[in-house]
């Protein structure tokens, strides 16, 4: 039978094995700055190209949905949002400014921040739909503007 000296000897030896470090140099971790700079890599978009050969309908809807589907929930809102208001009512011309607009700059971020003005607009992109974008991104009248719209108007308008 185990006297308690001899459990507690036993325990004690047992702890102080497993409270030795297993190597005999310690690795210590970098912190955040310490971490090398990533290499970045764009990897460029295709040219935007007009289509040809598309009808209006068409064009539309396609818009409608590259309006919706940004990858960016701020641009996701505020492009559908506008979509949903002009888009029926754009000209042939306008429908090739937005577009243009929607289609062709490679960072969704940039498009924010022309219709916001936290950045001037280059001179390619600004036209008559920048122009409709950027007076619509003022929410003049204080609208709540929290998510994509639904989808059920498009019902209402086939």
């Amino acid at each position: 039978m185990f006297s308690a000296t001899i459990a507690r000897k036993v325990v004690h030896s047992v702890c102080r094995a497993s409270l030795r470090p297993a190597v005999s140099s310690v690795i210590s971790r970098g912190y955040r700055g310490d971490a090398p700079e990533p290499t970045i890599i764009e990897i460029p978009r295709p040219p935007w190209q007009e289509r040809t050969g598309e009808s209006l309908a068409i064009k539309r809807k396609r818009l409608l949905y590259e309006s919706r589907k940004r990858g960016m929930l701020e641009n996701c809102i505020l492009l559908s949002l506008f979509a949903k208001q002009y888009l029926n009512t754009m000209s042939e011309s306008q429908l090739k400014q937005y577009d243009r607009l929607i289609n062709e700059p490679s960072n969704d971020w940039d498009i924010y921040y022309w219709a916001t003005e936290a950045q001037p607009t280059p001179d390619v992109y600004q036209s008559e739909v920048m122009d409709m974008l950027k007076e619509f991104a003022k929410n003049k009248d204080m609208e709540q503007r929290l998510d994509a719209p639904n989808l059920e108007y498009l019902d209402k308008s086939s």
